[in-house]
């Protein structure tokens, strides 16, 4: 798969790496994260102004880290990569940052003692892609997710000045929740281009599906795609094979079962919103929306996202982010509320 940062490994990768200062780090931060699309808004245009730098420098660490580990088809290749990466990150904390996300980096950990554990995390879970490709339990798979998405909470929780054991629960069931939406969106994608499964071994037993048979008719399936229409992502084939019509059953009983363990998390989570204050409030509950909207688009395909990937259009986020902004602006005009110490 082609990935953008791959190919600058030659201009800031392990055997050279162009020195940039602030600046330049910082624009280059910039152009990453306006550059790549993304489910959920990253840095909105709700966002306080003097944070959105902070968002870009920690999106690049994000971004940088995710194509490490999963766009170079090679696992060996990619733990060599992420243990450099980590020590990128050590080089930063040491007070020596060499890589320009990290010098654009540094000084927003500075401001706001942003600690090395949510980075770490985030890199142990790239590393653990590289050798485990399936899950035999729920608790696994929501083990995965405290590295793989709730560093990513926690680290907006630094950023918006919360470092309390509530708030970071609270965005740590959003985070869960929003992985978990992610991995049952996309099923098919990450058997085809990165032979996972996400789904709990347990839990497709219950419900009767084969996972293994399912990998084998997803991936003879996209063959007759490529074959017949010349596109690794098309779904205009009306043509299934039988093996699709014969997993397609215990399939969606099991994603209809995930789904609703899901939705459960994001309720919870919602318990953040007024704990946090109205500046910042509109981006976090755009996250939990636009999560809660893949899981209605799934519900809407009758839990088949193995035929079709459910994504946001623009319009539905437009849509998002109107609904949110009109929270915020009731919020503003309603004597008492935004209560309890978030205003």
């Amino acid at each position: 798969m082609d990935s953008a940062i791959l190919a600058q490994l030659g201009t800031y990768g392990p055997d050279h790496c162009e020195q940039l200062d602030y600046a330049q780090a910082h624009d280059y931060t910039r152009r990453l994260t306006e550059s790549h699309y993304e489910n959920f808004t990253v840095v909105s245009r709700l966002l306080p102004r003097r944070l959105v730098p902070h968002f870009q420098h920690v999106y690049a660490f994000c971004r940088w880290a995710d194509d490490l580990g999963d766009e170079t088809g090679d696992p060996r290749k990619s733990l060599e990569l992420l243990a450099w990466w980590r020590g990128e990150l050590q080089a930063c904390y040491a007070g020596r940052p060499r890589h320009p996300v990290f010098v654009a980096l540094a000084p927003t950990v500075r401001e706001f003692a942003v600690p090395p554990q949510p980075f770490d995390h985030l890199i142990d879970a790239f590393v653990q892609d590289q050798t485990v490709r399936r899950y035999q339990t729920w608790d696994q798979v929501v083990d995965y997710c405290a590295k793989s998405a709730n560093p990513v909470g926690r680290l907006v929780l630094y950023l918006c000045g919360y470092r309390d054991e509530q708030r970071q629960r609270l965005a740590d069931a959003t985070c869960t929740a929003l992985q978990l939406a992610n991995f049952w969106q996309d099923v098919r994608r990450d058997v085809v281009d990165r032979d996972r499964v996400y789904i709990p071994e347990e839990i497709a037993r219950r419900h009767q599906l084969d996972l293994d048979l399912m990998v084998k008719v997803v991936q003879v399936d996209e063959k007759e795609r490529r074959a017949s229409c010349g596109s690794a992502s098309c779904s205009c084939c009306s043509v299934e094979s039988a093996g699709m019509r014969a997993v397609r059953p215990a399939y969606r009983d099991t994603i209809r079962e995930l789904v609703d363990r899901t939705w459960g998390l994001f309720q919870e989570g919602r318990g953040l919103w007024p704990l946090v204050r109205r500046e910042v409030r509109v981006d976090i509950q755009l996250f939990t929306l636009g999560g809660e909207s893949i899981l209605r688009m799934i519900q809407k395909q009758n839990y088949d996202t193995l035929k079709q990937r459910p994504s946001l259009s623009k319009a539905a986020k437009l849509a998002l982010m109107v609904r949110a902004l009109a929270g915020k602006l009731v919020a503003g005009v309603l004597p008492g509320a935004g209560a309890g110490g978030a205003a």
